[in-house]
């Protein structure tokens, strides 16, 4: 039988996570010598190194990447073993690591992690935004607990569960030509400069698709970040596919316009995305009820 402790436990995972002995240290409170001891003692009782060296950086092998969700399923019941002992069992500590694509980390943040943030005060949320290629390859590292991405995902590991609606708009700025026209036809968009979202964007996917339904333009910028991309609308430098909640305040204002194309399908899902081998500890459920609660049971 192996005798790993649950610090040896959270040293790899940490490790895993972090990269470096170093950052591992200081997330566990450790000296380095103390990290590095756990780290050797734990791949001494496996037999194997859990590691691969390389340039200073820690990066996980085979073996590694087999037991990462393993040991962070065993902290996490250890955790939840020690909740038992308590008076008041509903109480959660930890962290809980979610990934959000821009629309939603920029946009939507209070909404999908306002409730569960004042139900669960004593949580610690990690939240990291990114594009939706980005979320996805985190959870398949096993580095995020949850996604909530703007896009499709298709990969056998992991799980998509419809959130929100969410429509883009195609926006220019006031003076330009499109904008002073009453009806819009595909063809006014004959030569259209484009400021498009980079590959691997959810945004950049659902552009290319109305893009599609138009006669040829040019792109003339590569932008990614949403706020990047409307300031370069705002600034005359091209016509843009947006979320539209993140072009509300603009266009209140005056500095761009929201174009009437009723011809193009610019709606997309807004969905949480989960790891179908990740164990889903009370910490993760509570954070699933709080969304399901929202959007009506979609996790019967």
């Amino acid at each position: 039988m192996l005798h790993i402790s649950p610090r040896q436990l959270e040293v790899f995972v940490q490790t895993a996570l972090l990269g470096s002995l170093r950052a591992a240290s200081d997330a566990l409170h450790l000296t380095q010598p103390a990290t590095s001891m756990a780290l050797a003692e734990f791949e001494r009782l496996l037999g194997s190194p859990v590691f691969a060296r390389e340039r200073g950086r820690l990066h996980l092998n085979a073996r590694g990447r087999e037991l990462l969700p393993l040991a962070q399923e065993l902290l996490e019941r250890h955790a939840e073993f020690g909740r038992q002992g308590i008076a008041d069992r509903t109480v959660l500590g930890g962290e809980l690591r979610v990934g959000a694509s821009n629309t939603v980390g920029n946009y939507r943040v209070g909404e999908l992690l306002g409730d569960f943030i004042r139900a669960h005060p004593q949580v610690s949320v990690r939240l990291r935004v990114a594009n939706t290629d980005a979320i996805a390859h985190a959870l398949l590292e096993h580095a995020l607990d949850v996604g909530c991405v703007e896009g499709p995902v298709a990969h056998p590991s992991l799980a998509l569960h419809p959130w929100r609606d969410d429509d883009l708009v195609v926006c220019a700025p006031p003076d330009h030509p499109l904008a002073r026209k009453r009806r819009l036809q595909p063809g006014d968009f004959t030569g259209a400069r484009w400021v498009l979202r980079e590959p691997g964007s959810a945004t950049r996917v659902t552009s290319e698709r109305a893009l599609a339904m138009l006669p040829p333009g040019e792109t003339v910028l590569e932008l990614d970040q949403t706020e990047a991309i409307k300031q370069a609308v705002v600034a005359g430098l091209g016509i843009a596919c947006l979320p539209q909640v993140a072009v509300i305040d603009a266009e209140a204002a005056g500095r761009l316009r929201v174009l009437r194309t009723p011809f193009l399908d610019l709606r997309r899902k807004l969905s949480l995305l989960l790891h179908k081998g990740k164990y889903r500890g009370a910490l993760l459920e509570a954070f699933l009820s709080s969304v399901d609660a929202q959007v009506g049971g979609w996790r019967a």
